[in-house]
């Protein structure tokens, strides 16, 4: 029987998969995605390829595994935010900007902003189907609450806005993963321009100030 790597078998799996994709973050700074294959992520991550085959049967299924794996804590976390109804819009928005940009922290998550990584990105589905639909949905639920409450104008589709939005995170995404020390202010500026977006011709509610992210 192999060796496990952690304590218990779950802690293993983690290590494993947290393995592979640093394996994959690291071939991917080496050469195009279309030219890497199973093979070269068992010899990185340390494995045997009969053993990656127990995780996914080809990178296509790797690499959707990845984005599923990290994609749960972050819906979670953000359906638990987008629940507080009672609580104002902004202040439900700008904590899940932060959560959202703090998952994208996650080994598996900075993979999808690695300049190399377009053809990775692509083997996600979008849509209903894709891993990150979710997440989606449930910012949807704050902005409509927002615009329904008179904290936001009336963006018309919220759909199309949440996702031009979505930009605006990519792009903290991206450079939290370029400069890690820049997380409090990325989150900040990232937060502001959301929230400006949606609040440009209104005031801020009374009583309301707007709280920014802690280092």
């Amino acid at each position: 029987m192999p060796r496990i790597r952690g304590a218990s078998i779950e802690e293993h799996h983690e290590m494993v998969w947290a393995g592979l994709a640093e394996a994959l973050r690291q071939l991917l700074l080496e050469r195009d995605y279309d030219t890497i294959t199973l093979g070269h992520i068992a010899t990185r991550a340390g494995l045997a390829r009969n053993t990656l085959y127990n995780y996914a049967r080809d990178k296509r299924t790797l690499v959707l595994a990845l984005a599923e794996r990290a994609s749960g804590p972050m819906l979670a976390r953000v359906t638990a935010i987008a629940e507080r109804s009672r609580e104002p819009a902004a202040d439900r928005l700008r904590e899940t900007v932060e959560a959202v940009l703090d998952a994208c922290t996650d080994q598996a998550m900075q993979l999808m902003f690695l300049p190399a990584a377009a053809p990775l990105a692509a083997e996600v589905p979008k849509g209903p189907h894709g891993p990150f639909h979710a997440v989606v949905v449930q910012v949807e639920r704050i902005v409509r609450d927002g615009v329904e409450s008179g904290e936001f104008r009336d963006v018309g589709d919220v759909r199309l806005a949440v996702e031009l939005l979505s930009g605006v995170m990519r792009a903290g995404a991206e450079r939290i993963g370029r400069e890690p020390d820049a997380f409090a202010r990325t989150v900040q500026s990232a937060q502001e321009i959301i929230l400006a977006s949606l609040t440009s011709d209104r005031h801020p509610p009374a009583g309301h100030s707007y709280r920014t992210a802690t280092p």
